[in-house]
């Protein structure tokens, strides 16, 4: 069940959120052994009350990369077992102001990065789900909970949704609130959600900033440019398929960005990695032997970066991010891969980033949505791109194209 599906029963009296969430515990008592999606589950759960806070008792994930006050933090991290912050996170007290139910933590890559711990695909145990945001996409593709938060830094929201055949959505930077999140790159870091549908995505982020606007509908078929973007030597074979199935089925005209946005690759990466070397900067020096050998020589390229070619990174990304909207001209959304392909082989990589990172540099939202199936029968997942800010037009042009692509 959608969670505002069973939110609005529960507002009915129909369902009882007791019922919703000891369903979702029998669930993860079945699949937990093989998915491993769960740091943590709450032991003793509040009894949601009747009141008029929208989501009403569903129930949803924290990944283990925000504080929660009630609940171990471990960052994915051996230096932080049993840690037990003294407060929530702004969005874990945001989602209990909004009657939400913290049911537990879900596993997270270490501090966020690209190092995987133990998640499985929910639909094949032998192939990654994605990371950093490993737990919370396996969580809610496998039927655990219909809520889930996540964080993209790199790629870790959006392409482990396209990987687990799910929703999500990547707001424009600092839409949803960083307070209580344990920092990986400051100025990249963005805090997103899962649920299996637009409309559930659009109404979790509606309840947590009180913003209807984002639960919308289009007045008008969207324009949408279909965005190859210069890492499309990188994409293959199966999701180059489904992104031309798409482009036909929407019968939605190619788009390129402009030249000048070449190279963004390149400078998220130097933005990327002087800003977790400093974020860890106390880990590195403290607790070098507790950290994965290579995020801990990722951290060392990063306190080596010179300085000068941090701030010519952050100067390319301001400049294309200010030129972003007058580069979209008529178009409304980009649509463009979510990931290179289906979920890899094997559980020591959490896949490629490279279709993520422009994106997550420049701010833009970003909406993932189900494209299709790969021929050994996994998940392949496009992505809709907004201007900065026009997260309301984003999120009702993809369930728009969701809708058609369904």
């Amino acid at each position: 069940m959608g969670a505002k599906a069973a939110a609005r029963l529960i507002e009915r009296g129909q369902l009882g959120a007791e019922t919703l969430i000891a369903s979702c515990h029998e669930r993860i008592a079945e699949r937990e052994p093989t998915v491993k999606a769960w740091a943590y589950l709450a032991r003793e759960l509040p009894t949601p009350k009747d009141s008029p806070a929208p989501l009403r008792g569903v129930p949803v994930g924290v990944k283990d990369i925000f504080d929660t006050h009630d609940m171990p933090t471990a960052y994915g991290s051996p230096i932080y077992a049993g840690y037990r912050p003294r407060g929530d996170a702004a969005v874990v007290a945001l989602t209990r102001r909004a009657g939400g139910t913290i049911l537990g933590k879900t596993v997270t890559a270490e501090f966020a990065t690209f190092v995987p711990r133990q998640t499985r695909h929910p639909l094949d145990p032998a192939r990654t789900p994605g990371g950093s945001s490993s737990g919370s996409a396996a969580a809610v593709a496998d039927f655990m909970v219909p809520l889930a938060f996540g964080t993209q830094t790199a790629g870790s929201l959006i392409r482990p949704a396209s990987y687990c055949g799910i929703f999500a959505y990547k707001p424009t930077y600092n839409v949803l609130p960083r307070a209580g999140l344990k920092p990986g790159a400051d100025s990249l870091d963005t805090v997103g959600v899962y649920a299996r549908s637009v409309e559930d995505v659009a109404f979790f982020a509606g309840a947590l900033t009180n913003r209807t606007d984002l639960e919308a509908t289009l007045e008008r078929p969207p324009r949408i440019g279909v965005c190859r973007t210069y890492e499309w030597d990188r994409v293959q074979p199966e999701m180059r398929r489904a992104l031309e199935e798409a482009r036909r089925t929407l019968d939605a005209p190619e788009f390129e960005l402009p030249a000048r946005f070449r190279g963004l690759r390149e400078s998220h990466t130097a933005i990327l990695w002087y800003e977790v070397a400093r974020s860890l900067a106390d880990e590195f020096t403290r607790f070098p032997d507790k950290l994965d050998p290579m995020l801990r020589q990722r951290c060392a390229d990063g306190f080596a970066l010179d300085p000068r070619d941090y701030a010519r990174a952050q100067a390319h990304a301001a400049d294309c991010r200010a030129d972003f909207a007058a580069a979209l001209a008529d178009y409304d959304v980009l649509l463009a891969p979510a990931a290179t392909g289906e979920a890899p082989l094997g559980l020591s990589s959490t896949g490629d980033v490279a279709m993520n990172v422009v994106w997550t540099l420049l701010h833009t939202p970003c909406v993932a949505v189900p494209a299709g199936r790969s021929d050994s029968g996994m998940p392949l997942g496009l992505q809709v791109i907004g201007r900065i800010g026009d997260d309301a037009r984003t999120l009702a042009a993809a369930r728009w194209i969701a809708e058609r692509l369904a």
